[in-house]
């Protein structure tokens, strides 16, 4: 029995008309990028995650790299990121031209180990990545501690944990910024 990786047209079915009639409109108006439909994304995503903002941009990987550059990471600089994670949080760096850092991961949660992450920090580090994975948040409190001791940002990569929660508070909302991704095979997909 071959049991499939994805199976999109299964997920798309019940939407199936409803996509239909919104791509329609789309194709009618021929605003591919921008305009209404977008701003209004970013207005109920921003609320769904209790941030102030959201910006949609092309990916995850973009949107991760868009963020770097905004934090003025440069050559030199050194992120700290989690060995067990998607080659985007560690590639978006590089590309923006930092050293890439990685610690450890926890056996119960595969989320980044903050001892591990406490003996990487170095003169040249600038901030840390939590990946949360599969809708588990990384341990935000101990991070965030860890990150203001040592003067660091901390950048949520959440494209596997749309709407969770940490504490009460939504994933999105805790660190200096976020991205998501709604790649169609992402917790919340799009295609």
């Amino acid at each position: 029995m071959e049991v499939p990786f994805l199976d999109l047209p299964i997920q798309h079915a019940g939407l199936k008309n409803e996509i239909l009639v919104e791509w329609s409109a789309l194709l009618d108006r021929a605003g591919f990028i921008g305009g209404a439909p977008v701003s209004k994304f970013e207005e109920e995503f921003a609320a769904a995650c209790h941030a102030k903002h959201c910006i949609a941009v092309s990916n995850g990987t973009d949107a991760l790299f868009l963020i770097y550059k905004a934090l003025g990471v440069s050559t030199g600089d050194e992120v700290i990121v989690p060995a067990n994670t998607f080659i985007a949080t560690s590639e978006s760096l590089s590309a923006a031209g930092a050293q890439v850092v990685f610690a450890d991961c926890l056996p119960g949660t595969y989320n980044l180990d903050p001892a591990s992450v406490e003996r990487a920090i170095t003169p040249h580090t600038k901030g840390i990545v939590a990946v949360h994975l599969y809708g588990q948040p990384a341990d935000m409190d101990t991070l965030g501690a860890i990150a203001k001791r040592h003067g660091l940002w901390i950048v949520e990569d959440a494209a596997q944990a749309h709407l969770s929660e940490y504490k009460g508070r939504r994933i999105g909302s805790i660190g200096i910024a976020s991205s998501f991704s709604f790649y169609p095979g992402k917790n919340l997909g799009a295609c």
